[in-house]
């Protein structure tokens, strides 16, 4: 898959390398010529630039990606960087910082595919590390949003739906999956469950119980 990460500062470049390693194509959008020679020093591919200009995302070639991701510290240019995708037929995601607001969350949230808090995400995986639980309600990401893994069972309901038609509750979406013993990726509209998958979600907290009930029966 080809994914455009707009943002090559901490939370951009790993991103970038994440997926890099998993043997995606990434391009990284960068308004700061440092971080970008940095980037570039990875032998990553850079477009410098503002992030939130159509023309720059063109010239990264953005019409051509599966997914975009809003990932600098500047929550303006994220989102614009989403509707630029959104309008190319992108997956979006946005960065949201720890200290968001929830009237912005509320403003924002409806037109993306997915909000990412990357603070909150580290700190809740250095809680699971700690515990050294098999939690699989990994991070409260905010009082009312819980990032979810589940295993999806032979007996399960859903298997062999596609991801696409699956009736989750309203506030809960599947923003990753993978097939037993694989990593988890984004996941295709078209891409049928079967008995052994995982699936990642973000749900609140109080759909919890029913996105379980739904998926494992």
């Amino acid at each position: 898959m080809r994914f455009v990460i707009v943002g090559a500062g901490r939370v951009g470049l790993r991103t970038a390398r994440v997926l890099r390693q998993e043997g995606h194509e990434v391009t990284l959008v960068e308004n700061d010529h440092e971080k970008a020679e940095r980037a570039r020093e990875e032998e990553f591919s850079v477009v410098e630039g503002d992030g939130s200009s159509e023309d720059v995302l063109e010239k990264a070639a953005v019409a051509s990606a599966d997914a975009i991701g809003g990932l600098t510290g500047d929550l303006n240019v994220n989102f614009a960087a989403c509707m630029v995708g959104k309008h190319h037929g992108c997956r979006t995601v946005m960065r949201i910082d720890e200290d968001y607001r929830e009237d912005i969350y509320r403003k924002f949230a409806d037109d993306v595919d997915e909000v990412v808090y990357p603070e909150r995400m580290g700190a809740a995986g250095a809680k699971t590390a700690l515990l050294g639980g098999d939690f699989h309600v990994i991070a409260d990401l905010t009082e009312q949003l819980q990032l979810t893994t589940l295993a999806v069972p032979e007996a399960s309901p859903v298997v062999g739906e596609r991801l696409s038609a699956v009736d989750l509750p309203r506030d809960a979406r599947i923003y990753a999956h993978g097939r037993e013993n694989e990593r988890m990726t984004i996941p295709l509209p078209a891409t049928t469950i079967e008995a052994g998958d995982r699936v990642a979600l973000i749900a609140e907290r109080d759909a919890v119980p029913e996105v379980r009930e739904r998926l494992q029966g």
